[in-house]
């Protein structure tokens, strides 16, 4: 790590001392962005005291919106290959 960055991300009221790469300082800094502001939608929604307990909830979201993409890729990719099925056979349809 020559080009080593030293920077500190606040997420639930702690800091945490990262090094890392400058490339990837724009990408963490919006990360913690949003996790806090999902720890601040969940303690105005819920009646949550504890902040381990929000910070499982905003793991739990972060990892269901991967999971939800995942899926609906899958799903996209099949849709895809079904539309060129279809054309694939009208095409042989009518160069027979």
């Amino acid at each position: 790590m020559s080009n080593a960055l030293k920077i500190k991300i606040s997420i639930a009221d702690r800091v945490y001392p990262l090094t890392i790469q400058p490339e990837q300082e724009e990408g963490l800094r919006k990360a913690a962005k949003k996790i806090e502001e999902m720890i601040k939608r969940f303690e105005q929604s819920y009646a949550v005291r504890d902040k381990q307990d929000v910070l499982a909830m905003c793991a739990l979201q972060f990892a269901a919106q991967v999971e939800q993409k995942d899926i609906d890729e899958v799903n996209d990719q099949h849709v895809i290959e079904d539309k060129l099925k279809a054309l694939h056979q009208l095409l042989q349809e009518q160069l027979a």
